[in-house]
């Protein structure tokens, strides 16, 4: 991957919001929860990984770097299911600690350029 500029990175968090894609934009859409017998907002690690933003932008750029996905300049992160859509803000725009590599170099390269 040669791209190294800040990738843009648009949150939408009401339903119907959803922008136009373009062959530049990634999506991202986070879901509520798995289904399987709790409540959103419930402590879980399966629901954990499918919404952890910084480690599905990371596993973008690193698709990337292996060739199964074309570069992009924009990704649209749809968190309009998520129970709480603050947290998401949090992870990219840094208020939640770094927990690995991946979290710093996610914080390298992307930035929350707005929010719908």
């Amino acid at each position: 991957m040669t791209r190294t500029e800040p990738i843009a990175v648009t949150l939408i968090t009401e339903r119907g919001n959803l922008l136009p894609l373009d062959g530049e934009t990634a999506l991202l859409r986070l879901p509520a929860n798995s289904g399987h017998g709790h409540k959103d907002g419930d402590t879980c690690p399966a629901c954990a990984a499918l919404t952890d933003v910084r480690a599905l932008l990371f596993n973008l750029l690193e698709e990337v770097r292996l060739g199964l996905r074309p570069a992009f300049a924009k990704v649209i992160v749809d968190a309009s299911a998520v129970a709480e859509p603050g947290k998401v803000v949090d992870a990219l725009t840094g208020r939640l600690p770094a927990q690995a590599l991946r979290d710093h170099t996610v914080a390298r390269r992307f930035y929350l350029a707005g929010a719908a």
